[in-house]
């Protein structure tokens, strides 16, 4: 498991090249930007879609599209110079956008094939670039596709957090919940599981369950030893302690001591504990160059909201979370958390 972080890393970049190659996803790939600065979330990369397909109609439509798709995918895997983790990657989309096609027979044939192709790593392949398309807008055929990779793998922890993770992008929290809780209390390793705590998490902050999601996240810090490894975590959990009405600030400057938080996200840590003005940090979300391949402005406005609602400002925390709900993509977390922190107002 220790190789979770390059391996994810590799499918995102390699599903933003084929979707700028042939359009598979185009709100998703425009929105994925929204969680790039967190590396720790979910254990991995994965996130960032519009609830439309983003594709034009007519003859050049969404159906003409995929159909280009499926024949650029069926040229790339017809290639025998590709790697074992390329192979079950390609198989991985060429499974979803079958499924969306309505030929659930031949994605179920693909996803076969991944097991033979990577027999231990194909569910985590699949379990990130499948709610990664689905940002694309099709959340049914992502979950057909991979309720058909549980049928081969009953009750393997990454299919059911990406389960979970379709579920959260539309809005059912509900269910999410459950599916991790199974994972959390079921016999996966404890990579895995601090995976699905971290996932857990943002269902319970999502729901209200703030106590809970605090736990969540903190428990999710177990083992990580570095800044970057363990700054998503922190600030999420500040966000649930603050609802808690916990001492977040306390908390968070305890744990962060004295390290370097130059590097973004770094700059809304230093904001939360009282070192950065909410002007700089806003500054910062615009003009550093990470900041802005990131969509830092997204998660800079949702913190400025949840430090507004620590300080009792409920005008300024309803206006950042309007701006974090406009900022952030329907598929990030911030999105969630800020839609679902507007309706409790």
């Amino acid at each position: 498991m220790c190789q979770i972080g390059p391996m994810q890393r590799a499918i995102v970049k390699a599903i933003g090249a084929f979707a700028a190659l042939v359009t598979v996803s185009a709100d998703a790939m425009a929105q994925r930007n929204a969680g790039e600065w967190d590396p720790a979330a979910r254990e991995f990369e994965q996130r960032s879609g519009e609830g439309g397909s983003g594709l034009p109609v007519g003859p050049t439509g969404p159906a003409n599209t995929r159909n280009n798709t499926l024949d650029a995918l069926d040229k790339i895997l017809s290639s025998s110079r590709l790697s074992a983790f390329d192979r079950s990657l390609y198989l991985s989309i060429r499974a979803y956008q079958l499924n969306r096609l309505g030929r659930e027979a031949d994605s179920r044939k693909d996803i076969d094939e991944m097991g033979k192709v990577l027999p231990a790593g194909w569910p985590m392949v699949l379990s990130s670039t499948v709610p990664e398309l689905a940002g694309g807008g099709d959340r049914a055929a992502a979950l057909r596709t991979l309720d058909h990779a549980l049928l081969r793998k009953p009750g393997d922890p990454w299919l059911a957090i990406a389960q979970a993770q379709v579920y959260m992008q539309i809005a059912d929290f509900q269910r999410a919940l459950v599916l991790l809780d199974g994972v959390v209390g079921g016999p996966a390793t404890e990579a895995d599981r601090r995976a699905a705590l971290f996932v857990r998490g943002h269902a319970d902050f999502d729901l209200g369950r703030y106590a809970e999601a605090a736990d969540d996240f903190n428990a999710s810090l177990e083992v990580r030893t570095t800044l970057k490894s363990r700054l998503s975590p922190l600030l999420w959990r500040y966000a649930a302690q603050v609802r808690a009405k916990r001492d977040a600030r306390v908390a968070l400057a305890r744990d962060l001591g004295k390290e370097d938080l130059s590097e973004w996200p770094g700059p809304i840590a230093k904001f939360l504990i009282g070192k950065l003005p909410a002007g700089e940090l806003e500054v910062a979300a615009e003009s550093d160059e990470i900041a802005k391949r990131s969509n830092g402005k997204c998660p800079a406005a949702f913190f400025i909201g949840i430090d507004a609602l620590r300080r009792g400002d409920r005008q300024r925390a309803r206006e950042q979370l309007q701006l974090a709900q406009a900022r952030c993509p329907t598929v990030s977390e911030f999105n969630w958390a800020a839609s679902s922190e507007l309706k409790r107002f």
